[in-house]
C-alpha cells in the first residue's frame, strides 16, 4: 500500500501535525528573546553546584513525576480543569519560583515538571488514550527527551509508532536515565532566565508557559500520530508525516 491510500481526513490530520511540529519552538524562542541579554551567558554563569544538582536530580524528579502522574490522573474525584488549569499552574509556579532567584527557582522545578507531565497526559486522553496507563506515561517521559526546546532536532523519532516496550520498573528506570540529560539542559536554560530575583518572576512565568506550549505540542504530535498508526498502519503514517515535513520545509524555503 502507498500513502495515497490514506483517507483524506488522515492526510489532513497528518499535515496539521507536521505544521504543528514546525511551529512548536516559536513560543519558546519568543519567551527567550523577551528575557533580554544572552541566555547562553546566563547559563554559563549558573553556579557549578546548581549544574551538578540538575545533572543528579533531574532523574529523581522524573521518577517522582511518573509515579505521581499515575496516582493523580487515576483519582476519580480529580476535577478536569482543562488546559487553562495547567497554564495557571505553571505561570504561577514560574513567577513564585523566579521571585527569589535561583533558590526559589530550584524549589519550583519538581512541581512544574509534574504539571508539564499532567498536561501531556490530558492531551493523551483527548486522543482516546488512558492518561494513567503505563504506556501513556512512558510516552510522556519520552517526550521530555525527544528534541528539547531550542534544539536542532525535529523532536519526533517516529520509530515509536512500531515499537512496544514491556513496561516494568527496569524499563522505566532506563528511560528516565536516558531522558534526564536532555531535560536537565532544558531546566538549565529555564533557571538561567529566573536567576535574577524579582525580574526572574516575570521571566519564570513566561518561560514556563512557553515550555508548556512546546511539550503539549509534542504530545499532540506523538499521540496524534500514534492514534493514526493504530487505524492506518505505522509505515504509511510515518512516510506521509515525513513527506509533509519535507513539503512544508521546501515551501518555506521557496
Amino acid at each position: 500500500m502507498t500513502t495515497a491510500t490514506l483517507p483524506p481526513d488522515a492526510l489532513v490530520e497528518i499535515s496539521a501535525l507536521a505544521l504543528r511540529l514546525k511551529r512548536a519552538n516559536g513560543p519558546v524562542m519568543r519567551a527567550m528573546s523577551a528575557i533580554g541579554g544572552k541566555i547562553e551567558t546566563r547559563l554559563a554563569a549558573l553556579p557549578q553546584s546548581v549544574r551538578r544538582l540538575l545533572e543528579t536530580g533531574t532523574a529523581e524528579i522524573l521518577q517522582k513525576s511518573y509515579r505521581l502522574a499515575g496516582q493523580v490522573s487515576a483519582h476519580p474525584a480529580l476535577p478536569d480543569t482543562g488546559g487553562w488549569g495547567h497554564r495557571v499552574g505553571v505561570a504561577t509556579g514560574g513567577a513564585l519560583g523566579g521571585f527569589g532567584g535561583l533558590g526559589t527557582a530550584l524549589l519550583e522545578l519538581p512541581a512544574t515538571i509534574t504539571v508539564f507531565f499532567g498536561a501531556m497526559q490530558k492531551v493523551a486522553g483527548d486522543y482516546g488514550f488512558d492518561p494513567a496507563s503505563d504506556d501513556t506515561r512512558m510516552t510522556c517521559l519520552e517526550i521530555f527527551g525527544s528534541g528539547g526546546p531550542l534544539e536542532d532536532d525535529d523532536g519526533v523519532d517516529t520509530s515509536f509508532l512500531s515499537t512496544r516496550l514491556a513496561v516494568n520498573g527496569a524499563t522505566v528506570q532506563a528511560l528516565v536515565q536516558q531522558v534526564a540529560p536532555t531535560l536537565a539542559a532544558v531546566l538549565g536554560r529555564k533557571l538561567a532566565g529566573q536567576a535574577v530575583p524579582v525580574f526572574g518572576a516575570a521571566a519564570g512565568a513566561g518561560v514556563n508557559l512557553a515550555y508548556l506550549s512546546y511539550y503539549t505540542d509534542m504530545a499532540h504530535i506523538r499521540f496524534g500520530l500514534k492514534r493514526l498508526a493504530e487505524h492506518h498502519g505505522a509505515a504509511r503514517v510515518e512516510a506521509q508525516f515525513r513527506a509533509e515535513i519535507v513539503r512544508i520545509g521546501s515551501r518555506r524555503e521557496s
